[in-house]
């Protein structure tokens, strides 16, 4: 298993529901969770070995929202 930690934009729970969404669709993610009341507004997401980061920064972007890696 991974863990993903990213900072992104998404701040308000319509904006949470549209990653859950598209995340939902994807068998590889075990776990989503997105903090809106931290200031980095965090995404972590917990995935099988075979996700690729870069997929899911993706993902988040062409969804319109910004997406950057966060140190664990």
């Amino acid at each position: 298993m991974k863990l993903f930690i990213y900072g992104t934009d998404i701040d308000t729970k319509k904006k949470e529901q549209s990653i859950r969404q598209l995340f939902n669709q994807d068998s590889n993610i075990i776990n989503l969770s997105i903090d809106i009341e931290d200031v980095d507004n965090v995404l972590r997401i917990e995935a099988t070995d075979i996700t690729d980061e870069a997929d899911i920064i993706n993902k988040v972007k062409q969804k319109g929202f910004n997406c950057m890696e966060l140190a664990d």
